[in-house]
């Protein structure tokens, strides 16, 4: 179920601080986002896979917080963020 590195690539491409940016909290909320819509696709498909459906729910409340950490630091980055992912905030 991980993201390819092509995966990875494409999606925080215009997110990335600087060229080894692994850590900042925008470019993690987008690997999360990425893995959420995979994840919830694989759940559409198997709906009694219930371990999955737990490492999904990890993953939506570890970017809930990243993103309120993001807001109260830097509000216009979030809304940046929020706009190029489609997003809801």
């Amino acid at each position: 179920m991980a993201l390819t590195h092509k995966q990875k690539q494409k999606v925080t491409d215009g997110i990335k601080r600087h060229d080894k940016d692994t850590g900042s909290p925008e470019y993690q909320i987008a690997l999360f986002t990425e893995q959420i819509k995979k994840l919830t696709a694989h759940l559409k498909k198997n709906p009694k896979d219930f371990h999955s459906r737990r490492g999904l729910l990890k993953m939506v409340s570890k970017r809930k917080r990243l993103m309120t950490y993001l807001q109260k630091v830097n509000e216009k980055g979030y809304k940046k963020l929020i706009k190029s992912l489609d997003l809801k905030g």
